[in-house]
C-alpha cells in the first residue's frame, strides 16, 4: 500500500490552470482500480492518495504523470506501508 502526499510547491498559484487535468488524472487512478482514497490535507493544503495494486516503480510513474506534479504545483512524497493488520473491511490492503 502507498500513501502519497501531494504538498503544494512554489508554483501552487497555477493549481487552477491544471485542476481539470488533475481531476481527470485522479479519475483515471480510480478507474484503473489503483486509487482507493483521495483527500485534501488540512490545514496546510495539498492532497493525499491511498493507492494499492502496483509496484513502487509503477506508482512513481503514475504519480509523475499527474499534471500538478508535471507543472510543479505539488511535490509528491510516496510512503510505502507494509500492512500487517486491518479491520475485515480493509483486508484488501494487506500485501
Amino acid at each position: 500500500m502507498f500513501i502519497i502526499y501531494l504538498r503544494f510547491s512554489e508554483n501552487k498559484s497555477a493549481a487552477s490552470d491544471f485542476m481539470s487535468a488533475h481531476n481527470e488524472w485522479i479519475a483515471q487512478g480510480f478507474g484503473d482500480g489503483i486509487f482507493q482514497c483521495v483527500g485534501s490535507l488540512t490545514p496546510e493544503g495539498g492532497g493525499a492518495i491511498l493507492a494499492t495494486g502496483e509496484s513502487r516503480e509503477e506508482i512513481e510513474r503514475r504519480i509523475n504523470t499527474d499534471p500538478f506534479v508535471e507543472h510543479n504545483v505539488v511535490i509528491a512524497e510516496i510512503t510505502e506501508v507494509d500492512v500487517k493488520k486491518t479491520t475485515p473491511a480493509l483486508d484488501f490492503l494487506k500485501a
